[in-house]
């Protein structure tokens, strides 16, 4: 039990300036902003933006070079180039996963993400190395931050022998989701891909999230079975599609069949708002019902130099792909950074609404869409404790 302290003097979502109260690390009641004057254990919100935290919904933690010496991106052009470099690469580095993957996570907190979904490699080569890497970072910063893990088959999960055996093994030490990766493109039988992926989370009961890299209308025709497989396996509300760039390679009246079917199915779609390909059409796919979050993907790795970890520039990228510059628009560019990507983690407890948990944003802006457009520094409080500021950590664990 912890004693009871209001916060004082703040705007949720730009409204009008109220006091929380938080106890036991939850929001309990709400009123209008007093004058009264401070108490020793007010937190002075000093009128800023109250927001939830962000939710970073895709990276790839165990593959980031953050922290490490310049390394000039030396991959090849094609995907299969891409892989077997960064392979190449993390044979070559020596800093441990932990000490990698935490400087990282680290900076992600920082920037105010408390939920996150992290793709952790899987192989032979690798067995579960990375896994249990994971694993044990999750339990040093999990009073900081939820930390979701998803196991994924980057070099094939049917063309590669003895991957599937390691999946399962995953799965058996708590994983909470079974990861893919393009189906056709990778291994070259969608079916018993899918048929595997549904069916370990089915027996396991955890959640799906496949990489969607194919384009066009090979990409789309594989959306359109993912929906098969989650509508017979029962598996709605637990599926995401990652990337998915075909949705915006085709003309809106052949994507939005399948974009209803994706929202009816509630399958979530994640996007990093990528520069040089085609990316998902935002504002039609919302309009469609469609979950769309947003992510990382991979920071100051083998693939790219590129990257921060902060999910307010993700949801500004996203904003300059789409040219949004209304309001609105930017608070839905807001909303894929945080509610929606809650929504596609399956977050039970999110939000800044009276009995939800006081992980919140504090940020000296008047809208959610002067946040998105300056990135502002931040305090970031979790369970109504101030964990960060300006962009650092209070606790490191390095």
């Amino acid at each position: 039990m912890t004693q009871p302290r209001w916060l004082r003097n703040v705007r949720p979502y730009g409204s009008t300036a109220k006091d929380l109260l938080i106890e036991n690390g939850l929001f309990k009641q709400h009123r209008p902003a007093s004058t009264a004057v401070l108490t020793a254990t007010d937190i002075d919100g000093q009128n800023q933006l109250l927001t939830p935290a962000l939710v970073e919904s895709h990276i790839h933690l165990d593959k980031t070079l953050w922290g490490q010496p310049w390394r000039a991106n030396s991959a090849g052009p094609t995907l299969k180039d891409y892989i077997a470099n960064e392979r190449r690469v993390l044979r070559e580095v020596d800093a441990p996963i932990a000490q990698r993957a935490g400087a990282l996570l680290e900076n992600c907190i920082a920037r105010g993400s408390l939920t996150m979904r992290c793709h952790v490699d899987i192989d032979p080569e690798f067995g579960l190395r990375h896994v249990e890497a994971m694993q044990q970072l999750r339990e040093s910063y999990r009073d900081l931050i939820d930390l979701q893990l998803v196991v994924f088959p980057q070099t094939g999960l049917i063309s590669r022998p003895g991957t599937a055996e390691l999946m399962r093994e995953a799965m058996a030490l708590g994983v909470e989701n079974v990861g893919g990766l393009d189906p056709c493109g990778i291994d070259n039988d969608p079916i018993a891909q899918l048929d595997f992926v549904f069916k370990l989370a089915s027996e396991f009961e955890r959640g799906v999230d496949i990489h969607l890299h194919d384009k066009g209308e090979l990409g789309l025709w594989q959306i359109a079975r993912i929906a098969d497989y989650t509508e017979r396996f029962g598996c709605q509300g637990r599926v995401m599609i990652s990337h998915a760039y075909c949705l915006g390679m085709l003309p809106w009246s052949q994507v939005k069949p399948v974009a209803e079917r994706l929202a009816a199915l509630n399958i979530s779609l994640m996007s990093s708002a990528p520069a040089d390909c085609a990316v998902p059409p935002f504002l039609a796919l919302r309009e469609a019902g469609v979950n769309v979050c947003l992510g990382s993907d991979g920071i100051r790795d083998a693939w790219s130099p590129m990257g921060n970890g902060d999910m307010l520039e993700r949801a500004m990228l996203l904003a300059f792909r789409f040219d949004l510059n209304k309001d609105d628009e930017l608070a839905a560019a807001f909303e894929a950074a945080t509610v929606n990507g809650a929504r596609a983690l399956g977050c039970e407890g999110y939000g800044v609404e009276i009995g939800q948990p006081a992980d919140f944003l504090l940020m000296p802006v008047q809208t959610l869409g002067e946040a998105v457009v300056s990135r502002p520094v931040r305090q970031v409080y979790r369970g109504g404790e101030l964990i960060a500021s300006g962009g650092q950590l209070l606790d490191s664990r390095l």
